[in-house]
């Protein structure tokens, strides 16, 4: 069997910093799958982007995450280098070790580390979707990033600012419990909204979520007909809805059966423009990572990743 060269890159900060601490265990159980791989650890934010450049011009031929959404984001974005991937026969494994890992549920990707393994020594490599969106930074200019799973905007990104918040603080985030306290506090942001041209009701919206993969938000089936493979986006919107009608239908989100409530709406396309006419600061975040605002624009790169997975 030919040795496929492989890079493993670790955020040992994932998963509350388990990941650190369970990184003997992981290492060997890699080495009994893969008998020669580097490995890295991040040491800051953005580090995965430029160790996945480096690793793949290098010719690995496997690039394998150890972490959560956000780490597999930065991944991905290493992938490519001005606006082009770098080596379309490069592939990426992914080894669960986060507080949510949504996108290894689109891709049926066990939790357990030695199932993950399995999967990335005997899945094939499937081409998915890949997301790009152009953005306002946190900082003002304007940016570029890929995702993977789902952007949204409204009160996902309020939520994702507070839980990395509490977690720079070193307090105990749950995702659940950030989203119950900022939907009582929120209000519905007035947004315009284009798909593949075509402009859609302006209203004021709760959120509006992007979707290549079916599930984020820890679990929640947000988009629940959304294929990593179709080469079109889930859009889902959800106008102004209070914290106590939210309270009493919410539920449904986790089981995947909200679309039929009259104030969401569910539309396919390959180009999205989202924008606020009034100039409200309306968060964005992409794969668990919140990282500027609206205005923005969401185009859909068919099959333009190989992933270890089953779609």
């Amino acid at each position: 069997m030919r040795l496929v060269r492989t890079q493993v890159i670790v955020n040992p900060e994932s998963n509350r910093g388990r990941t650190r601490q369970r990184w003997k265990y992981i290492k060997e159980a890699i080495r009994s799958f893969i008998q020669e791989f580097r490995y890295e650890f991040t040491e800051q934010p953005l580090q995965a982007i430029e160790i996945t450049r480096e690793a793949i011009k290098t010719g690995h031929e496997l690039i394998i995450g150890v972490g959560g959404d956000g780490t597999m984001n930065e991944i991905a974005n290493g992938f490519f280098e001005s606006r082009r991937i770098i080596n379309p026969d490069t592939t990426l494994g992914i080894v669960p070790s986060g507080t949510g890992s949504d996108l290894t549920k689109s891709l049926n990707i066990p939790p357990g580390l030695k199932d993950a393994l399995k999967v990335i020594t005997q899945a094939p490599s499937t081409p998915i979707d890949v997301g790009r969106v152009t953005f306002r930074s946190s900082a003002g200019p304007e940016m570029e990033r890929f995702f993977l799973n789902v952007a949204d905007f409204g009160v996902g990104g309020e939520v994702v600012r507070k839980v990395n918040q509490r977690r720079l603080e070193r307090k105990a985030s749950s995702y659940v419990r950030c989203l119950v306290s900022t939907m009582i506090r929120y209000k519905s942001k007035r947004v315009r909204i284009r798909v593949d041209g075509r402009e859609l009701p302006e209203g004021e919206y709760l959120i509006g979520a992007v979707a290549n993969g079916r599930i984020f938000g820890k679990g929640m089936k947000f988009a629940p007909h959304a294929k990593l493979n179709d080469g079109q986006f889930d859009v889902i919107l959800v106008k102004n809805m209070g914290f106590l009608e939210f309270c009493r239908h919410g539920w449904k989100i986790f089981l995947g059966t909200h679309l039929s409530h009259p104030k969401i709406s569910f539309i396919r396309g390959r180009d999205v423009e989202a924008f606020s006419p009034e100039e409200q600061d309306v968060l964005l975040e992409l794969d668990g990572e919140q990282l500027g605002g609206l205005p923005a624009h969401f185009e859909i790169l068919p099959r333009h990743l190989l992933v270890k997975g089953y779609i």
